[in-house]
């Protein structure tokens, strides 16, 4: 049954609501640290094992999020992203409100699989280049993403990337200045070992796939891309 208190509420959940009513009132504001889990038993004369049970509830009740070597924090309100004909990742958080970043965190030349040539429509084997990409809002990741480009359409994409942090600005390089989503596909996952240490969230959470196709103004596939959202950290709004 657990330990309780002198009215006989769980110490755990007695410890949640209080933290609950911290960060609803304002005193642990979005995106800050929770005290330690050694700060948070002395402050209830708890060991740390009621501590830890106190802040699972808290992440189940999407409050908080705990962020492997570095504490755990108040959840931030979730960003509006909205799936349309012109999808812009910065574009759509930058209007939400929010700091817009991104980096380059690896990159490579390769031959197209098959999922891969038949979306944008390249023969089997086509060389293409491969960008593995990280992008966030207010320094907190949001969504890890893999985007395939034709090589000889596209020579140098990464270093362009690397430089502009922008895939407006890259293609823009490139002479592609107007493109539009083709189609997007919305799927569950939990995420795995890669995801989770990108996206600073544990192994297992929650996670948004979006596969999608970008094409011209001639409707000539421009790129393919799947990316991984953290599920608590936006939702998807689907406009037509």
């Amino acid at each position: 049954m657990g330990t309780r208190d002198a009215s006989g509420v769980l110490l755990w959940r007695r410890i949640a609501d209080e933290l609950e009513q911290s960060i609803v009132q304002g005193t642990f504001t979005p995106g800050s640290r929770l005290p330690g889990e050694i700060d948070i038993a002395q402050r209830f004369g708890v060991n740390r094992h009621t501590v830890r049970r106190a802040i699972a509830a808290l992440t189940q009740r999407g409050l908080v999020r705990a962020e492997r070597g570095s504490g755990t924090f108040v959840e931030q309100a979730r960003i509006p992203y909205a799936i349309r004909p012109r999808t812009r990742f910065s574009e759509i958080v930058r209007g939400a409100g929010h700091a817009v970043g991104g980096r380059l965190i690896r990159h490579a030349v390769e031959t197209a699989e098959a999922d891969v040539a038949k979306t944008l429509r390249l023969k089997a084997g086509t060389p293409v280049i491969r960008l593995e990409l990280l992008r966030h809002a207010d320094g907190v990741p949001i969504c890890a993403a893999t985007t395939w480009l034709e090589a000889q359409r596209f020579p140098d994409a990464a270093d362009v990337y690397a430089s502009s942090r922008s895939v407006t600005r890259m293609l823009a390089h490139f002479g592609v200045r107007n493109y539009a989503r083709k189609s997007t596909r919305v799927t569950a996952a939990t995420a795995e070992a890669v995801d989770a240490s990108v996206l600073r969230i544990a192994i297992g959470r929650p996670m948004l796939i979006v596969r999608s196709l970008d094409v011209d103004d001639r409707s000539v596939p421009v790129l393919t891309t799947s990316a991984r959202f953290a599920a608590d950290r936006l939702e998807l709004v689907i406009e037509t």
